[in-house]
């Protein structure tokens, strides 16, 4: 019986990915900055946010960087009670999807807004953060 017992037993997986950010590294430097860039391909100017290293469009690796405006309207957005394990420490939070000015749509968490204000086809602004733990990252905001 001790061994059925055992066989129900759990143990925490954690995994950590190594993800090479070589190409893209300038993303998040200028985070860390303050500015938002994305990618714009040279060879058939499709723009990339996040930035890409490749072009999902036409498989070039003809890539140059591009400041981006961070001027957007919201398309779309959620408010998340349930959170995913990897967010149980944090408080409930607003992500939405919005159309920059330069024509790409960004996911993004929705910040400094109450959540009865946020309505779609708001303007906002795309603008560097920082994660809780001081990582680069990026957010929306009312302008």
């Amino acid at each position: 019986m001790q061994a059925a017992n055992d066989s129900l037993r759990s143990k925490p997986l954690e995994l950590t990915f190594e993800i090479p950010i070589g190409k893209t590294e300038k993303f998040w430097e200028d985070l860390k900055e303050g500015r938002v860039s994305g990618t714009k391909c040279k060879k058939c100017g499709a723009l990339h946010f996040p930035p890409a290293a490749d072009c999902s469009v036409c498989m070039s690796n003809d890539m140059e960087w591009t400041p981006l405006n961070g001027d957007a309207e919201l398309l779309t957005y959620t408010h998340v009670i349930v959170r995913p394990a990897s967010f149980m420490q944090q408080e409930t939070y607003t992500v939405g999807v919005a159309k920059l000015k330069e024509g790409v749509n960004v996911l993004a968490w929705v910040t400094g807004i109450k959540r009865s204000d946020i309505k779609i086809g708001m303007k906002l602004k795309l603008i560097a953060a920082k994660t809780p733990d001081g990582k680069p990252s990026y957010n929306f905001v009312i302008p």
